[in-house]
């Protein structure tokens, strides 16, 4: 095995991976992205929005704390296991894009068996995490492996794979929601419709700094497709996104779009409070300049986060307004 590779492009620069794992960790670390976390945050949410999404109209108890640290831990073991799943499909496509050269087994960091040995670990992490959940929303969750094992060759058939990736990274909203419900409803198959498009923009987004080598070497991706109509496509996407959650939430607290108060708190503010984030991304970014590619796609966490905090206060603050009465 070759020495400790240099930091990868995009990684968090001198992070806890770079300055205090143990050294013959760092590449796996790597390999699962534990110096890039912000995806493990933005396969969590999902999850976390579905618990929200379901308890609108139902009370919070503390077995959901267990529920959602619960969600973090899959994220955890799923997105690394995603992620070496990626690395190992696309290790010859890897080593010939700047960015991503220097990643684990494009580099010859780590052995094509050792990533596979690594990738089985996580996976069995992510299986105890599956037996934590109720029947029906294991079944939900194990319908995500065929958009999981398929997603790495969407790049070189179609210039839609930040599409295969919002229904993929999004399904956790499925089962965040069924553990709590026990079913699939309208109200959530909205809210996975708004999700999809969120990740298709913010993913659009993240792929502006590849474009130029995608396009040497032959990957497609909604960067190169939509080009200099980037800022007109991602308004559009990031308007889908917010009206489809908007419903979602006023749909399941069982409101109508004229009863203000419940509409405001239980559909609009959380939407508001999104679209300030996703306003920004559209408004400010230069989508020729990697780096504040980056910095926006990277802005998606506090996005997501904010947007769950302000749907899971949702019912306290209907129930504060109703006692009001």
């Amino acid at each position: 095995m070759a020495n400790d590779q240099q930091a990868i492009a995009d990684a968090q620069p001198q992070g806890w991976v770079d300055t205090r794992a143990p050294l013959g960790w760092r590449p796996y670390l790597r390999l699962a992205r534990y110096d890039r976390p912000i995806g493990f945050w933005l396969l969590a949410i999902p999850c976390w929005v579905g618990m929200a999404l379901a308890h609108l109209t139902r009370p919070w108890e503390g077995s959901d704390l267990v529920l959602a640290i619960a969600f973090w831990v899959g994220a955890l073991a799923m997105r690394g296991a995603g992620c070496t799943y990626n690395d190992i499909v696309d290790r010859d496509l890897d080593a010939k894009v700047e960015r991503t050269a220097k990643r684990p087994v494009a580099a010859g960091i780590v052995s094509l068996k050792s990533a596979w040995g690594f990738l089985l670990v996580q996976c069995l992490v992510g299986l105890g995490v599956l037996f934590l959940l109720p029947p029906m929303a294991r079944w939900v969750a194990l319908g995500s492996l065929p958009l999981i094992l398929a997603y790495p060759f969407m790049k070189r058939i179609t210039f839609w794979p930040q599409a295969w990736l919002g229904l993929t990274f999004n399904w956790g909203v499925l089962v965040g929601y069924v553990a709590i419900a026990g079913t699939i409803t309208t109200p959530l198959l909205l809210a996975y419709a708004g999700l999809f498009f969120w990740t298709l923009g913010y993913d659009t987004i993240y792929a502006h700094q590849d474009k130029e080598d995608d396009a040497l070497i032959g990957i497609k991706s909604t960067a190169r497709l939509f080009g200099q109509h980037t800022k007109m496509a991602l308004t559009i996407i990031y308007a889908a996104a917010l009206i489809l959650l908007t419903f979602a939430g006023i749909i399941e607290a069982d409101t109508s779009i004229n009863d203000s108060r419940a509409a405001m708190v239980g559909g609009w503010a959380p939407a508001l409070i999104l679209a300030f984030f996703l306003s920004e991304q559209v408004k400010n970014t230069d989508f020729n300049d990697a780096d504040a590619c980056l910095k926006a796609f990277k802005q998606n966490k506090i996005a997501g986060i904010s947007y769950v905090t302000a749907s899971a206060l949702a019912p306290f603050i209907l129930g504060w307004i109703e006692g009001m009465k």
